[in-house]
C-alpha cells in the first residue's frame, strides 16, 4: 500500500481497493466532512480512533480539488520548519 510522509510522518495513503486516498484529518473536521458530502468522504471502520478520513477518488472534482485535500492533510503532519519553509502549502505566517 503506497504511503506518503512528510518528515517521518504519514499524510497520505492509497488503500487497496485503489479507489479512494487515506488522507489525515482532525476529528471535527472530518465529521463535518462527512456529513456534508457522504458521496465523497468517510471514515474506514478500523480508521475512526484516528484522525484519518477516505475521499472517493471518482468523486474528487479536478486535479485542483485533490492537491487541496493532500496540501490539507500534508499540513497535518508537517512540522512548523516545513511549513515555514513552504508557506504555499503551510499555514499564514504569524505576526
Amino acid at each position: 500500500m503506497p504511503t506518503f510522509r512528510v518528515a517521518g510522518k504519514m499524510f497520505a495513503t492509497l488503500p487497496e481497493d485503489e479507489t479512494s486516498i487515506a488522507v489525515r484529518c482532525p476529528k471535527e473536521e472530518r465529521d463535518e466532512l462527512v456529513l456534508a458530502e457522504p458521496e465523497k468522504f468517510w471514515i474506514a471502520g478500523h480508521e475512526a480512533q484516528f484522525a484519518w478520513v477516505r475521499a472517493r477518488l471518482s468523486a474528487i472534482e479536478d486535479e485542483d480539488e485533490l492537491r487541496d485535500i493532500l496540501a490539507d492533510s500534508w499540513r497535518q503532519a508537517a512540522p512548523p520548519r516545513l511549513l515555514d519553509a513552504y508557506p504555499e502549502l503551510g499555514l499564514p505566517a504569524a505576526d
